[in-house]
Parts: structure tokens; C-alpha cells; sequence
């Protein structure tokens, strides 16, 4: 709990024995903050015998609700609390400012005493409330932002609770089509095995195999995508920082997909360089996003298609990725919304997935000090880039 400034005086009488003039002096850890304190405090040690007042020294590092609450915008400040109206000096001639505004405060005081003086506790009432109100308003500030942020956390497990509905949804109708249809396959090859055509049985089971290893793929896909997804939601990412040459990791990449290009009959464009410089990056989080952006292309991309896969030295501080295909493209009021957790366009209802891809590519990216954006012209394509940050 934050403790309500004292008001320990440094004239040395007892708040409750007379009203006063009461001040608080914002300080920070700079040398010249004290040189400051010194000055103000034999200044106003040099009118205790005529005037009272309270002084109370509040380093800005230890209460910073307190300087939000007084709107403070330099070190060191002086905030005149009581009497009303308040008012504020800053800067470095504070002393200076003080023998122009002491005379004003002292009739203001005055002024204060006579109009209570014939209330004795209506005078206690309105010292204690002096005393209390900026302790108690930065009290109030710190449980303000105490509620705000319970209130993120109990968002975010709500969004974690919604998560795992939908997943759950998910897993029940999506997971159920490619494992029954992996199901048919394994148990039509078991029946055809008493073809008594031998050729037709060795056409039929190929055709079973692929059907079958086509709908495992899908599977694994799924359950890929939902364990990136749960990843990124419940934790931070994990990130190994290192010099990673991006035109040695795509091209690698590239390698891996030369069966899928082909069995899909997509021409695969490069304009890689050879001499992009490395970029500060976790090589296994970069790969996750090239791989994502490349299962979409391909998979959005009709046969006869063309993907194209670039890396631009943008400046002297970012490398640019950019994977492109020939697909239906994204309606201009989308292309923003894709990046977001489960949000799937019209098109993919039938399409495996969960629209979850897109949602950790992002947030790698943005983990990298990077951006990732699209462009897409509907009916003629769809081109995605990131940035990454170059090694210094």
C-alpha cells in the first residue's frame, strides 16, 4: 500500500497545532537535485519564524503515481498542496520563484485561518483532508491501475478460454474428415487384397497409399497449427538470437518443396541475392514464417501457377522477404484481418486450417522489431513481405 505523505516539517511544529502552508518538492537521483533541495529548504528555513509550513521531499523514482497525479513534466518541482489553489514551479530557479509567490501564499493562508477559525472542527476536518488528499488520490491512482491490469489478465484468459472452445470445435469436425478418409483407404487396401487382378490391385493400392498419406499430412498440419497457436497465446516466444543469412535459409527451404512444386505443377520464380547481408534473427522462428507463407502460396495457387519467392536489401538496416502466388487474391477490407488469431476468409471454410498461421507469423515478426504486411489485388494474387532487422 502507498503510505500518504507525512508532511514531516522541517520547521518543526505539529500540523495539528496550527494550519500551514504545505509543500511537496519532486526530486530525481541527479546531483543537481539536491544542490536544489539544500537551496529551497535554507530558504524557507530563513522565514520558519514568521511562517509556518510543511515540507515533504518525494524522490519521482519511488512514488511516480504521485508525479502522474500532479501532471509533473520536469525535476526538480515544487507543488504548493494547501492552501488551494494549488500551484506548481519547476525549473531551476525555484528560489527565485518562491520570493515572488511567498508573500501571495502567506495572505492566502491568512485568509484560509480566518475563514475557519470559528469552526474548530470544521478547521480539524479541513486540515486532515489536506493531508490526506494527495496520499489519498495516489492510493486510488494505484489501484486504478491495479484494476486495469487485472482486467488485461482476465482478458487475455478469457481469449485463452475461447481459444480452447474453439479448438475443441475444431478438433471435432475438421481432425474427423482426413482421419475417416485415412480410415477407408487402410481398410480398402486390407478388402482389395484378394484382388485376383494383380495389376489393378498394385494401381488401386498406390492410389490408397497417396490417399492416405495426403490426409496424415493434413492431420499433422492441423495439430501443427493449433500447438503453434497455444504456444504463442500462454507464453512468450522464445527467441535465440543469431547471424542468420536469409538467401542460405530459404534457398534450403526451397530444396524441401521441389516434390510439392511439381506435384501441383507450380512454376517457382527466384530473385535471391547472394550478397544480402545476414539479419539478427532466431533461425528456427524465421524458418516457421517462410514455411507458413510458402504452404499458403502454394496451396491458394491454381495448377499453372507461379510462386515467387524474392529477398530485397531494402536499407543499410532491413532485409525484406517476399513470397507471391497467383491465387483468388484478398478483398482490400481483409488483408488486415487475416493477421489475426481464427480469423478465416470466406474461401478457407473448406480449406484445412484454422486460420492461425498468419496470427504466429505476426507475432514472430513484430518479436524480431520487424513488420509483416500484404498486398493483393482480388482474381489476381496475393504478395506477403516481412522485414527483419540487419546485423550491426
Amino acid at each position: 500500500m502507498l503510505e500518504p505523505p507525512n508532511f514531516q516539517t522541517t520547521a518543526g511544529s505539529d500540523i495539528l497545532e496550527s494550519m500551514s502552508i504545505q509543500l511537496l518538492l519532486f526530486v530525481d537521483e541527479r546531483p543537481s537535485s539536491h544542490e536544489h533541495i539544500q537551496q529551497i529548504e535554507h530558504y524557507l528555513k530563513s522565514l520558519k519564524a514568521d511562517y509556518p509550513y510543511q515540507l515533504e521531499i518525494i524522490d519521482i523514482h519511488e512514488q511516480p503515481h504521485l508525479v502522474e497525479y500532479f501532471r509533473l513534466v520536469a525535476t526538480p518541482a515544487l507543488v504548493k498542496v494547501s492552501p488551494a489553489p494549488r500551484q506548481t514551479l519547476a525549473g531551476s530557479n525555484i528560489v527565485n520563484q518562491l520570493k515572488k509567490w511567498w508573500p501571495q501564499w502567506q495572505v492566502a493562508l491568512q485568509q484560509f485561518q480566518k475563514n475557519n477559525s470559528n469552526n474548530g472542527q470544521q478547521k480539524e476536518q479541513v486540515k486532515t483532508h489536506a493531508l490526506n488528499s494527495v496520499g489519498y488520490s495516489a492510493e486510488l491512482m494505484k489501484l486504478s491501475d491495479e484494476i486495469f491490469r487485472l482486467n488485461k489478465e482476465k482478458e487475455e484468459l478469457l481469449q485463452q478460454l475461447k481459444f480452447k472452445d474453439q479448438v475443441l470445435a475444431m478438433l471435432a469436425h475438421d481432425l474427423r474428415s482426413p482421419l475417416t478418409a485415412a480410415s477407408i483407404a487402410v481398410e480398402t487396401l486390407e478388402l482389395a487384397q484378394n484382388q485376383p487382378n494383380i495389376e489393378r490391385y498394385a494401381q488401386l493400392k498406390e492410389q490408397l497409399y497417396q490417399q492416405a498419406r495426403k490426409q496424415f499430412r493434413v492431420m499433422n498440419r492441423l495439430i501443427t497449427d493449433i500447438l503453434q497457436a497455444s504456444k504463442t497465446m500462454t507464453a512468450k516466444l522464445s527467441v535465440h538470437y543469431q547471424d542468420v543469412f536469409l538467401q542460405l535459409l530459404v534457398g534450403e527451404i526451397l530444396t524441401g518443396y521441389e516434390d510439392l512444386f511439381a506435384e501441383k505443377s507450380l512454376t517457382l520464380l527466384k530473385d535471391i541475392p547472394q550478397d544480402v547481408p545476414p539479419v539478427y534473427a532466431d533461425e528456427e522462428s524465421i524458418r516457421q514464417v517462410i514455411v507458413n507463407l510458402l504452404d499458403n502460396a502454394i496451396k491458394y495457387t491454381p495448377s499453372g501457377g507461379k510462386v515467387t519467392v524474392s529477398i530485397l536489401h531494402r536499407t543499410s538496416q532491413k532485409v525484406q522477404v517476399s513470397v507471391a502466388d497467383t491465387g483468388p487474391g484478398i478483398p482490400e477490407e481483409k488483408q488486415e484481418r487475416i493477421f489475426e488469431g481464427h480469423f478465416r476468409l470466406k474461401r478457407d471454410q473448406e480449406k484445412e486450417g484454422y486460420g492461425l498461421g498468419l496470427s504466429v507469423c505476426r507475432k514472430i515478426i513484430r518479436t524480431h522489431y520487424g513488420q509483416i504486411w500484404v498486398d493483393s489485388v482480388p482474381g489476381q494474387g496475393s504478395c506477403f513481405h516481412f522485414t527483419l532487422p540487419v546485423c550491426r
